[in-house]
């Protein structure tokens, strides 16, 4: 039996993870790391995570950090499930490359919105944030071209684990000027993601409510 223990906030970027678990039947524990006390950044936290920020998963005594890293190998440990491509092909290569626009471009300019004093300081906040907006609705107007096109999921007919790590970062503009779900495309990506009895279990487990 794995032995795996999730360390999590909710609605962080730890929920990715949280659901790749449930959707593949690992065994895990939780243990929720408290924002609001600032457990993050205890000096107990950051032996396991120096970064002070969630996931961390300790899966078979090693620590994982890095959300769409920790997904990419448990895809790979459960081949089972069918939701990463054999390695070598033109699905793993697109593969990779959904995983890391999520990683390079979405999580840096969702960091810049939600975080917009750490590139330029307070005065800067409001330049900072109208630049993260542009840079999020243009690159989430990329990935509903990609699905209209190429779609239901990214790689096409197959959902793989780059569709729950984008996902994920739909979520993360519910309360945006222009969520995700103003495009049709991606709001019907979505609504196939979260019909998984996998999203439910997450959500109650998290005790999460909102875009449902």
């Amino acid at each position: 039996m794995t032995d795996a223990v999730l360390y999590y906030s909710p609605s962080t970027a730890s929920l990715v993870v949280h659901w790749l678990l449930i959707e593949l039947d690992i065994p895990h524990r939780l243990e929720l790391v408290d924002f609001d006390t600032r457990a993050q950044r205890s000096p107990e936290y950051l032996r396991l995570n120096p970064q002070g920020r969630v996931p961390t998963l300790v899966l078979d005594g090693q620590v994982l950090t890095e959300s769409a890293a920790i997904v990419m190998h448990l895809a790979e440990l459960h081949p089972q499930a069918g939701l990463a491509p054999a390695v070598g092909t033109p699905e793993r290569a697109a593969y990779y490359r959904w995983l890391f626009f999520c990683a390079y471009t979405l999580m840096p300019a969702y960091r810049s919105w939600f975080y917009p004093v750490e590139p330029a300081g307070e005065i800067n906040i409001e330049p900072v944030k109208a630049a993260a907006r542009v840079a999020l609705e243009y690159a989430w107007q990329q990935v509903a071209d990609h699905l209209e096109a190429n779609g239901p999921y990214l790689l096409g007919e197959q959902r793989s684990a780059a569709d729950f790590v984008l996902t994920m970062l739909m979520r993360w503009s519910r309360y945006m000027p222009r969520p995700t779900d103003d495009w049709p495309v991606l709001k019907a990506f979505a609504a196939r993601m979260k019909a998984l009895p996998s999203f439910h279990e997450t959500y109650r487990r998290e005790g999460i409510t909102d875009w449902q």
